[in-house]
């Protein structure tokens, strides 16, 4: 069995070097072809789905927000622009570096969200909510419990997770390999069963209060938000 150590390396290398270009370019608004296109969409809806919430909920002005796995800073970006006070990471300092650019170049100084190059392991601090997209498909079933675990360990109020659905039709797709076509396929793609994840959640004192999905041609996710259980 590959190991998470093995996993977090191909990841790690592969974002810095030729997965930067595409997924930069993915998650940009640079030229980029059919299938690419359809990710970026897909992705966007996710980061979405998840603004809304924050717009619904209207208290993201001061509100502390770990995003793990910032990528090129899509979410978290929008998020400091309405007020929130976020601390970004990347397994890629390439990434990080992209991202915080970015925010440089649309936010006041005072706005920019903290941006570092740190595995989701080593995270540390309190947040009122910590949010993770699309970063559980580089996790095995086995050690994805772990890492909610973890990420649950962070986060004061709220956990905001996506991730790639186990189902017969996807695992089909994945098997074909439909699922991250072309270069990407140089990272392992985990799908979980949602089963599994609502007990990762629950086990860590979670209770699912709103959730998403999003389907196009090449990108899957299912996005929970989890609050604290209540007596």
């Amino acid at each position: 069995m590959t190991s998470a150590t093995d996993d977090k390396t191909i990841v790690r290398n592969y974002f810095n070097a030729q997965g930067f270009d595409r997924w930069s370019r993915i998650y940009g608004d640079g030229q980029v072809n059919k299938v690419q296109r359809d990710i970026r969409e897909g992705h966007q809806q996710t980061v979405d789905h998840v603004l809304y919430w924050f717009k619904q909920d209207d208290n993201a002005q001061g509100l502390s927000v770990c995003d793990a796995g910032c990528g090129v800073g899509s979410l978290s970006i929008p998020l400091a622009e309405m007020g929130a006070v976020v601390s970004a990471s990347d397994i890629s300092e390439k990434m990080v570096e992209e991202a915080s650019f970015r925010a440089k170049e649309l936010l006041p100084p005072e706005s920019v969200p903290t941006f570092d190059a740190q595995d989701l392991e080593t995270l540390d601090g309190s947040y009122h909510t910590v949010i993770c997209l699309d970063v559980l498909i580089h996790y095995p079933q086995e050690k994805a419990g772990d890492m909610i675990a973890h990420l649950s360990s962070l986060a004061e109020d709220r956990l905001i997770l996506s991730f790639a659905p186990k189902t017969p039709f996807y695992t089909l797709l994945k098997r074909i390999g439909e699922f991250f076509p072309g270069p990407s396929k140089a990272t392992r793609a985990y799908l979980h069963r949602e089963a599994d994840i609502r007990a990762a959640l629950k086990a860590n004192g979670w209770q699912i209060k709103r959730k998403e999905f999003t389907a196009t041609q090449f990108y899957f996710s299912r996005l929970f938000e989890a609050v604290k259980v209540t007596d």
